[in-house]
C-alpha cells in the first residue's frame, strides 16, 4: 500500500540531491527553495483531465491544500543585475527550474503508461487524455 509513496519520496529525494548537489544555501535560501519544489509536488495530477474541453484543471494535491491549484511553475529567467543577493537568488531560481525541468520529465512521463514495446495501441483519438509539453516553461 505505500510502495507508491515511498516511491515518490525516494524519486523527490534524488532529485533533490542532483540538483542541489553542493551548493551551500543559508536556512532562508533553503526554505525559500525547498517551499517552491513543494509547490510543485502539490501541483501534480491525482486524477486524470477531465473530458469536459471547457475544464481543463485537473485534481491535484493543492485543491486539498487550499482549495484551488498552486501556481508552481518558476518564473522565466530574464537580466539580473550582478549582485551578491541576485547571485543568490538566480542559484535558488536556477535549483527551482532544474527541479521542475527533471520532475516534470521524469516524474510525468511514469504517469503515462504504455506498453507500445509488447502490445498494439491504437492511434490517439479524440476524448484521449494526452500530456502537452510546453516549450516556453521551464
Amino acid at each position: 500500500f505505500g510502495g507508491l509513496w515511498e516511491a515518490a519520496v525516494r524519486s523527490t529525494k534524488r532529485l533533490l540531491i542532483r540538483v542541489i548537489g553542493t551548493h551551500v544555501f543559508t536556512f532562508e535560501e533553503f526554505t525559500t527553495v525547498l517551499t517552491r519544489i513543494e509547490a510543485v509536488l502539490n501541483s501534480r495530477p491525482l486524477t486524470p483531465a477531465s473530458t469536459d474541453p471547457h475544464d481543463l484543471e485537473c485534481l491535484t494535491p493543492g485543491h486539498f491544500l487550499i482549495g484551488q491549484p498552486l501556481l508552481a511553475v518558476p518564473p522565466r529567467s530574464g537580466p539580473e543585475p550582478v549582485r551578491n543577493l541576485s547571485d543568490r537568488w538566480k542559484l535558488m531560481n536556477q535549483c527551482h527550474r532544474a527541479f521542475w525541468r527533471r520532475w516534470s520529465s521524469e516524474y510525468l512521463t511514469t504517469l503515462q503508461n504504455r506498453p507500445k514495446w509488447t502490445e498494439g495501441v491504437p492511434n490517439l483519438s479524440i476524448d484521449d487524455m494526452v500530456v502537452v509539453i510546453d516549450n516556453q516553461s521551464p
